[in-house]
């Protein structure tokens, strides 16, 4: 092993983030190299700069007219230079800032800076290399976003676990996960994956729901268990209804337990409407972490970064320095978010007003309260036939999930389009 990565498991040794690191994680490190040294010489060259691969005229990157005369408004080294590993320190301090704000109970609680990675994608998948090993098990509802499973199950070799979703009231289903952490956590090791708004369903859990989800994760570590919970908040704002709880669930797992490693994975993807930028963050956070811990963890993080896609875009993130600073921002942001609103809203009367028809017709919307979906449940197991009558009969694009499900992404409809939309849709499930 490294002497860099030694060091850093002695800084992290007695903590929860030792005793959950892969044999991957623990071999991380961030090398003092061509990386850490034109970090160095950026602060103390003052003469000339040899270090980093670009190439400059006058002390500006050179560049192509061709695409430079596209970006009036930022200077050469906000569009054409290499961003730091962690990402650009001010956009990190941004978005923590940011983070508090939206999630109140966070403010005054230890954590680590954001690190800035390309996308919430690669934001999970360093998590999972940094704390999934070989036969771990990874604890998931049966509404889960694809992709869990080529990360989890196919790089790192984990099992996923999954309890239904929903109970039979049509809530978030608290026994089921409970009953799924408690029996699979006689390694001493558990990780658990909190997606809300949960893709595909468009659900979120309501005040009580989360406060239970919190008591049962901190029960489980209470009894001897080390917890990594990641909660992927890719949806994290759009919450549309006032029972539900609108922080992240990162705010009181921050600080619940010694044994209790929370993960943060968000991004602007979603949150800030830039979904081709690829710009997500990942922050940690346990509650007997102290600073040193922190960046050693960092520095972990970022040798996981760094041995994957070296660093983030710059462009992007310059772009969300700028944007994130201007004064119209908030203001743009809360009109976007009216607009999925109205939707969300209009998809809800349209779904009650066809009730009966729908019951009839053995296609049921499961419950949705937040995020850009809504899914029905098909029943005979018809979901594939439905989404191909959809396609190729009427030119509708939907997405069928195993053989049951059908997911709508009311997000991406016009409001004037969605009545039109779901009429196709309960139209075409009377003829299945």
């Amino acid at each position: 092993m490294n002497r860099l990565a030694e060091e850093l498991n002695e800084i992290l040794k007695g903590s929860v983030v030792i005793e959950t690191l892969s044999e991957m994680g623990k071999e991380f490190y961030f090398p003092k190299g061509i990386v850490a040294q034109a970090g160095e010489a950026k602060k103390h060259a003052k003469r000339y700069n040899a270090t980093v691969g670009m190439a400059y005229s006058n002390g500006k990157p050179i560049n192509l007219g061709v695409i430079r005369n596209y970006i009036p408004e930022l200077e050469e080294e906000e569009i054409f230079s290499y961003a730091p590993t962690p990402g650009l320190p001010e956009l990190r301090r941004l978005w923590a800032s940011e983070m508090e704000e939206k999630n109140p109970s966070l403010k005054h609680k230890n954590h680590s800076q954001p690190l800035v990675v390309p996308g919430l994608t690669n934001g999970i998948v360093n998590a999972a290399d940094l704390f999934v090993d070989s036969g771990d098990i990874v604890v998931i509802p049966d509404m889960f976003w694809g992709n869990y499973k080529l990360i989890f199950e196919v790089r790192r070799g984990a099992r996923i676990v999954n309890y239904p979703f929903f109970n039979e009231k049509g809530r978030f289903n608290l026994e089921g996960f409970e009953a799924s952490l408690r029996e699979n956590s006689e390694k001493g090791k558990i990780i658990t994956v909190l997606n809300f708004p949960n893709n595909p369903t468009g659900y979120s859990p309501s005040v009580e729901e989360a406060g239970r989800i919190i008591r049962i994760l901190k029960e489980i570590a209470s009894e001897g268990t080390n917890v990594v919970a990641i909660t992927d908040d890719a949806y994290f704002g759009l919450f549309y209804e006032e029972e539900t709880y609108r922080e992240s669930l990162f705010s009181s797992l921050a600080d619940l337990s010694d044994r209790i490693l929370a993960i943060k994975v968000d991004g602007a993807t979603k949150e800030n409407l830039v979904w081709g930028f690829r710009i997500g963050f990942i922050t940690f956070a346990s509650k007997s972490l102290g600073t040193d811990q922190y960046d050693a963890l960092v520095k972990k993080a970022m040798g996981a970064i760094r041995s994957s896609i070296s660093n983030s875009s710059r462009l992007a993130q310059s772009l969300l320095i700028r944007a994130m600073k201007s004064e119209s921002y908030k203001k743009q942001k809360d009109e976007a978010y009216h607009v999925l609103y109205e939707r969300y809203r209009k998809v809800r009367s349209l779904l009650s007003t066809a009730e009966e028809e729908l019951t009839r017709k053995k296609i049921s919307p499961l419950p949705f309260n937040s995020g850009y979906f809504m899914t029905f449940k098909v029943e005979g197991g018809k979901a594939e036939e439905l989404r191909k009558k959809l396609l190729l009969e009427r030119g509708i694009g939907t997405i069928s999930i195993g053989n049951d499900f059908l997911r709508v992404a009311y997000s991406s409809i016009d409001l004037e389009n969605l009545e039109d939309l779901y009429g196709e849709i309960f139209e075409a499930a009377e003829n299945l």
